[in-house]
């Protein structure tokens, strides 16, 4: 008799272990950003989120240009989370801390993208936004550099360029005419306090489901 209490604790401290287990993950899984999500991405240093439009460079690769906006609201500064070319990732998967992902414009359907460009404002490395309809070339990936497993909605992530290791980053310089007053946005070498991000409003979506809205689109 006492045995088969015994057995019975077990089970029900078992049973009770996979739930919290499940809830924990569904939880995590429901605030992390996922593939194909449509977000708005804020540099935590300078409170800017990543921007373009389409307005080139006037020196360097000549490019449509990409800066940080203190305007929360401007429908230019949603980018998609991608797979990388030719290895698409499954939508509504939770992407993974190191992942590597491509973040394309939604407006200009072009991939955010660096190459060994200096910045026009602070001859660090140029950031543009480059290719059509989503495709462009293999610098377009960027890591996902984060503490956790997966990329978490609250928490501030690093992107580091795959093909030059730089950092995407704003360090407050600012630009005139004709796009007076957005930041510049260009890759460093060296992680610090300039090259956090974090995922603000946006449409997150999850497998199998209806998108989840998050704040305003």
């Amino acid at each position: 008799m006492e045995i088969s209490e015994a057995v019975r604790g077990v089970v029900r401290s078992l049973l009770f272990v996979l739930l919290w287990s499940r809830c924990e993950s569904r939880e995590s899984e429901l605030n992390g950003v996922t593939c194909g999500s449509l977000v708005k991405l804020l540099n935590t240093r300078h409170n800017v989120r990543l921007h373009s439009h389409d307005v080139k460079y006037g020196s360097g690769s000549g490019q449509q240009s990409v800066t940080g906006v203190e305007n929360a609201d401007d429908a230019n500064s949603y980018w998609q989370i991608r797979g990388k070319p030719n290895r698409p990732c499954q939508r509504g998967a939770a992407i993974k801390c190191g992942q590597a992902i491509r973040i394309t414009h939604m407006k200009t359907g072009r991939n955010l993208h660096t190459h060994h460009f200096s910045s026009p404002l602070s001859n660090n490395q140029e950031v543009s936004a480059f290719g059509e309809n989503g495709e462009g070339d293999d610098l377009d990936v960027w890591s996902v550099q984060c503490d956790s497993i997966h990329w978490e909605r609250d928490e501030a992530v690093r992107f580091k360029h795959v093909g030059t290791d730089v950092f995407l980053s704003v360090t407050g310089e600012q630009y005139g005419h004709p796009i007076r007053g957005q930041r510049e946005v260009h890759g460093m070498s060296t992680p610090n306090q300039h090259n956090w991000w974090r995922a603000m409003e946006g449409v997150f979506i999850q497998p199998s489901q209806e998108p989840l809205r998050h704040d305003e689109l």
